[in-house]
Order: C-alpha cells, then sequence, then structure tokens
C-alpha cells in the first residue's frame, strides 16, 4: 500500500557545522514540486545547495544540485520509496559548515534527515478508486443501495427513469466484491455498462 502524508513535515540537522534543513510536503506533480523549490532557492540564497527528491503520479526525481552525483537526491529518493510514499517531494536544502563529509557521509547526511522529517508525517493511505455504471430494475435499488454501503462506496449519480441508471464510485480493493454481491443478490438481473 502506498501512502501520501497530511502535512509538510521538518527536519534541522547540524552535522559537522553543516546545517541540513529537510522538508516533506505533498505535491501533485513536478510541475508543483519546482515552484516550490525555486521558492526554497528565493528564500534561502545563502544555502550551498537545494537537493530534492519526488515521487507524484508515476513521476520521480532526485536532484544532486551540485553534490557529488549520487550522494543527495537519489538516497532522499530511496527514502520516500522505503517508506511507500507517494505524491510528496521532500527537499534538504544545505548550508555549508566549512567541513567536507565526504561521499559517505553526505549520502548519510541526506538519508537522516529525509527520515527524520518523515518520521514526524502523518501518513494517509492512498486508495485507488473505480468508477462502476449499472442499470436495474427499481426492485432491485434497496439491495444496490445496501451492498453500496456495505463495500464503503458511494453513488456518483443516481437517475429515475424506465430503469434504475448510477454510477458508483468504490475501492479497487472492493470492486470485485462488491460485483460479486449485487449480482448474487440481484441473481444477475444487474446490467454493468461500459464508461
Amino acid at each position: 500500500m502506498f501512502y501520501s502524508i497530511a502535512e509538510a513535515v521538518h527536519a534541522d540537522l547540524l552535522i559537522k557545522k553543516s546545517r541540513f534543513i529537510a522538508c516533506v510536503e505533498p505535491v501533485q506533480d513536478r510541475a508543483a514540486a519546482l515552484k516550490i523549490v525555486a521558492r526554497l532557492r528565493e528564500q534561502h540564497p545563502g544555502a550551498a545547495h537545494v537537493c530534492w527528491a519526488l515521487m507524484a503520479g508515476g513521476q520521480s526525481a532526485a536532484v544532486d544540485d551540485g553534490e557529488p552525483s549520487g550522494t543527495a537526491g537519489r538516497p532522499m529518493l530511496e527514502v520516500l520509496r522505503h517508506q511507500n510514499l507517494e505524491g510528496v517531494l521532500a527537499t534538504v536544502v544545505r548550508y555549508f559548515g566549512g567541513v567536507k563529509l565526504g561521499a559517505g557521509g553526505l549520502v548519510g547526511a541526506y538519508t537522516d534527515a529525509v527520515a527524520q522529517a518523515v518520521n514526524n508525517a502523518h501518513k494517509i493511505p492512498i486508495v485507488k478508486r473505480s468508477v462502476l455504471n449499472c442499470r436495474f430494475a427499481y426492485s432491485l435499488e434497496g439491495l444496490v443501495r445496501r451492498e453500496v454501503e456495505q463495500a464503503g462506496a458511494r453513488f456518483l449519480n443516481v437517475q429515475h427513469d424506465s430503469d434504475v441508471l448510477c454510477a458508483i464510485e468504490v475501492s479497487e480493493a472492493e470492486l470485485d466484491h462488491l460485483v460479486l454481491r449485487i449480482n448474487d443478490g440481484a441473481q444477475g438481473r444487474v446490467v454493468w455498462l461500459a464508461d
């Protein structure tokens, strides 16, 4: 299962005089992420690096922003993947303190900064949903309504014409079970319509 987060979370680390300011926040897509990164650059003009990692809608990114290749963005991205996060942007603003950390030290610092921020996050499960369209006789409406409610689904649209036409939104995990229960209860008299 994948998760998003409710709101932005932060962590602030001081490692060998370098300051690492981490933030993990929900985002819709890459365009939104780029705006946030640009804003951070404006807010922190004295920062040596603004590194970031993105997992959003099948789009991923790992940007080292001048750090040695693979020492910042990729480790940050791995934290997001390990936590099964989706629809999130991780950023770390680094103020260089004059002491070089080496590749291993940088990987550890960026990993720890993002991990500490994620530890403060309220994770929200991402539930994938589908829409079912169907038609049935009025006499079956009570049965369909009970099954929809029991499945935790909801009606998007209900039209009463010569039959009842409806669109039902249901989690993908419940979809097959809902169709089976309705078909069993209605003895096959519900017609499932293509989108």
